[in-house]
């Protein structure tokens, strides 16, 4: 069985924390604080400009906590056209750094 745990960790492949935003809020209500990733591959809606070239990137995320209430929380993010994060919003909570 060793054998099988060390040949699965020599073909796993892992993604480049490059392609990965981290994001934590605290939820209003009850202070429960919730973290998540969005993937900058895949997650993101492009948003395009008056030349039809890919201009800026969207992201809408709607979370919720597990602990005491099931307050929503929503986030809209907004990335340059390198996908560097430009603005962001957020109703039913606060970003945490």
């Amino acid at each position: 069985m060793d054998l099988l745990k060390k040949l699965a960790t020599l073909f796993a492949v892992s993604a480049p924390s490059s392609h990965w935003y981290s994001l934590s809020v605290q939820c209003n209500r009850c202070g429960e604080v919730i973290q998540t990733q969005i993937n900058l591959s895949n997650d993101l809606s492009v948003e395009y400009g008056e030349d039809e070239k890919a201009t800026s990137y969207f992201c809408r995320k709607v979370l919720m906590g597990k602990q005491r209430c099931f307050q929503q929380i929503e986030v809209a993010l907004t990335f340059d056209a390198n996908r560097k994060l430009i603005d962001r919003k957020i109703e039913g909570g606060k970003f945490i750094e």
